[in-house]
């Protein structure tokens, strides 16, 4: 069974982002949490200011959020330090914080908390340049519910270091639960629900809220009904190439504003285009990007797509399962030091990577993601078209598929189970 939580505020589950929050309240003046509603952030930021002995305001209380917009310069004068949660509820709250922090330069003052991006979408109208570390909070990763270390997934691929993989020793088994992780994903409220009608009746309840609620606040969608029917047509187009006209036409709206719609959903954190990858001298490359949805759990609740369906139908676990393993790698790349960016490969003869990392000077990881329990050599078609083209910055392709040992096929192509991930099948 999967690790359950009780309710956050009582029963904490240790999350990796504070490390790296602390040590940048060290040396900066701002620091920022951001990340989708209900993901934890106000959790985290309550326990590092019970620790700290910071004050903690919420905006989400009406009043504290009305004398932050009504007067957001008397708001900070006496905070000389402070939690500051839901601060996009406030924008004009940024102007104040920048003048404050400006005055008195001294590092670690604010630690902020906001659903949105705060400095990437219209919500903010300064960028606070040089004075914030933004830093990223989703919902739980895997690695979090069991309760384990930070995943050293992400480095060890680009090193290259699975030595295990070459031993007897390096066998290990199916990834426990599967399916039921997949499903559940990793909202804290969510996974605190052991009846899994009652986990999907929330999340579909969360998506509504969002659209209706959240996205009308933050930039006034004249019509929060047709955000609820984009997130519902988005979820059926989960895992596959963006095509924001025919989103558009389903929609009775052009392309433009299903792009600014989905933009923004961005900015919530519910979705992520994944762009294309490309290398200059590379001609036949597809350029669409991917569509993915941040938590597997809530693309299953709004496919209504639950562990009895799977069973029935395996190929329904397709593009949650290719959703579930990006997000548990945007989660183990924020923790990284090197900047790690995730994209996909697909070439003018439909030949795929699901998901490909990339690190600068070039460096290129492959990830395709598999169902199936056996690994076939067709399935490295990708793999192997990926290798061809980045030569000797291929650091290795990865398999990662449901099957129950960590096994070379060639030169840096290895097939794994998917725990290997957060370190469930050990490769080590």
């Amino acid at each position: 069974m999967l690790n359950r939580v009780g309710n956050p505020e009582s029963n904490f589950v240790a999350r990796h982002v504070e490390d790296p929050i602390r040590t940048a309240l060290g040396d900066t003046r701002i620091v920022a949490l951001v990340g989708p509603r209900q993901s934890g952030k106000t959790t985290l930021a309550r326990r590092i200011a019970e620790r700290d002995g910071r004050p903690f305001v919420t905006l989400d209380d009406d009043q504290a959020r009305r004398f932050a917009q009504d007067d957001p310069a008397g708001f900070m004068r006496t905070r000389q330090t402070a939690v500051i949660d839901e601060i996009q509820r406030a924008p004009d709250l940024i102007l104040a914080l920048k003048k404050t922090v400006d005055e008195d330069p001294r590092t670690g003052r604010f630690l902020i908390t906001g659903s949105v991006e705060l400095f990437k979408g219209a919500t903010s109208p300064d960028s606070l340049a040089g004075r914030v570390e933004t830093i990223e909070l989703l919902p739980f990763s895997q690695a979090e519910l069991a309760r384990g270390d930070p995943p050293t997934f992400v480095e060890r691929a680009f090193a290259s270091d699975f030595a295990a993989a070459h031993t007897p020793n390096g066998h290990t088994r199916p990834t426990p639960n599967l399916v039921e992780r997949v499903v559940a994903g990793g909202y804290p409220e969510a996974v605190s629900r052991s009846v899994a009608t009652r986990r999907q009746t929330w999340l579909r309840g969360y998506a509504q809220a969002l659209a209706e609620r959240d996205a009308t606040e933050i930039a006034m969608i004249g019509k929060p009904t047709e955000m609820v029917r984009l997130i519902d047509h988005m979820a059926v187009a989960a895992s596959e190439l963006v095509n924001m006209s025919k989103l558009g036409s389903r929609l009775g709206v052009d392309g433009k504003t299903v792009d600014r719609w989905m933009s923004l959903l961005e900015h919530m954190f519910l979705i992520r285009r994944i762009p294309a990858w490309h290398r200059s001298g590379l001609k036949r490359l597809v350029k669409a990007p991917k569509l993915m949805f941040l938590d597997s759990g809530l693309l299953a609740a709004l496919r209504r797509t639950g562990v009895a369906d799977i069973a029935r139908d395996r190929q329904r676990l397709g593009p949650l399962l290719e959703c579930f393993v990006h997000a548990e790698l945007a989660k183990a790349a924020s923790l990284c030091e090197e900047p790690t960016e995730i994209s996909h490969y697909r070439d003018k003869d439909r030949v795929e990577v699901d998901l490909v990392l990339t690190r600068s000077p070039g460096e290129v990881v492959g990830i395709e993601i598999k169902a199936n329990a056996t690994a076939r050599p067709e399935d490295f078609r990708g793999l192997r078209r990926l290798q061809e083209a980045t030569g000797a910055d291929f650091r290795c392709g990865i398999l990662l598929h449901d099957g129950d040992r960590v096994e070379p096929v060639a030169p840096r192509l290895l097939a794994m189970p998917i725990d290997v991930l957060w370190g469930g099948g050990k490769a080590s």
